[in-house]
């Protein structure tokens, strides 16, 4: 009991508040929608000699309807204060929003057809009671309704940051392996570049990698890989040659962290590093038609090493993508020639202001 009045007395904000948001269109019709159904099966329901009522359909669809759609705009206004409410008072808001506006329309229109009736009865008070509890029903049918919506919702979020985060925990280790075995190699030879690139090292994992999976930006990534680049630049120095072509790419675009990452290592590691003369890479980031286009090519050996942490890569990239940004999202590999090409392709709506001015 003590739970359960603690949960009733708190107030639920955000995406723990059981109401949708009654303002927005697809919320309006699916209301109007279902109290229409509802009218169709009380007029259906009703005994008849003379067919279906196609008066009494009209007469009550006006009367629900006006009462649903005043109802959602109360609603709406009242969500951010009753989103600051004890539960208990946000839900007691709605029934009394709804129930109040029941009565009200039931008492007009019995006003109005007494208008227009000489010697009409008084308004029964059995009528009130009646159409008061049909209300009271309704209006918790919907509740229960909404509130099993929020509660799938938040499941359905839980799991894909607990898929999310387990996609990139895998990724993480095995760039923190081959980045420590880049170190160790500079060690001996090198001891001032280690240091640089334990230091490069320390900065990446505290500002990028201890964030959880999730959506962050282009600007992150980028900052992400050239770290990574720079540490790889150590252990090849004149081996490795990189050029990036991501103007048109705005950086608050919104991409997965360690996306890009791991095509520039499978690019280093069985591209470049099994050649003496080592290689380059190329880097290409566009918007396009509503997609995110993102490509690397690189330069590779006649014979080009199918690793299978490569393949784990890419597929942890796919799973990432499409968990994010849905099916529409692809991640693609072929070879031309002397070139190895990776090329990852998600649909993304938000662009940034100056990125549209450029079009």
């Amino acid at each position: 009991m003590n739970g359960i009045w603690s949960l009733l007395n708190k107030p639920h904000e955000g995406e723990d508040f059981f109401l949708p948001d009654l303002c927005s269109s697809v919320a309006v019709f699916t209301l109007v929608v279902l109290a229409e159904l509802v009218v169709m099966l009380w007029v259906l329901a009703q005994p008849g000699a003379g067919g279906f009522d196609w008066l009494q359909l009209a007469m009550a669809s006006l009367f629900v309807q006006w009462i649903v759609l005043l109802s959602a705009a109360l609603l709406c206004r009242m969500r951010p204060w009753m989103q600051r409410r004890p539960l208990w008072l946000a839900i007691s808001a709605c029934y009394a929003v709804v129930i109040g506006l029941t009565l009200l329309f039931t008492v007009l229109a019995e006003w109005v057809l007494q208008q227009g009736m000489a010697g009409a009865p008084p308004l029964r008070v059995d009528l009130l009671l009646r159409h008061g509890l049909i209300a009271l029903i309704m209006t918790s049918l919907l509740l229960r309704y909404f509130y099993l919506h929020q509660q799938r919702q938040l499941q359905v979020q839980s799991e894909l940051q607990s898929r999310l985060q387990s996609l990139q925990s895998r990724i993480r280790p095995h760039f923190l392996f081959n980045s420590l075995n880049s170190i160790v190699s500079l060690i001996g030879s090198q001891p001032q570049q280690a240091e640089n690139a334990v230091l490069d090292l320390a900065d990446l994992f505290r500002a990028n990698l201890s964030e959880a999976g999730g959506v962050a930006t282009w600007a992150q990534e980028k900052r992400l890989c050239e770290g990574y680049l720079r540490i790889e630049k150590y252990r090849l120095g004149k081996r490795l040659e990189v050029q990036w072509h991501t103007e048109s790419l705005p950086p608050d675009t919104p991409m997965p962290l360690l996306t890009l990452q791991p095509l520039l290592e499978n690019a280093i590691l069985h591209g470049l590093s099994p050649q003496l003369e080592g290689g380059d890479i190329s880097i290409y980031a566009a918007y396009v038609n509503g997609r995110v286009e993102l490509e690397v090519s690189n330069s590779c050996p006649e014979v080009l090493d199918s690793h299978q942490g490569a393949r784990m890569a890419l597929h942890n990239i796919r799973a990432r993508l499409a968990a994010l940004f849905g099916p529409q999202s692809r991640v693609e590999i072929w070879r031309d020639g002397p070139r190895f090409f990776s090329k990852l392709v998600y649909p993304c709506i938000e662009q940034s202001p100056t990125h549209q001015r450029s079009h």
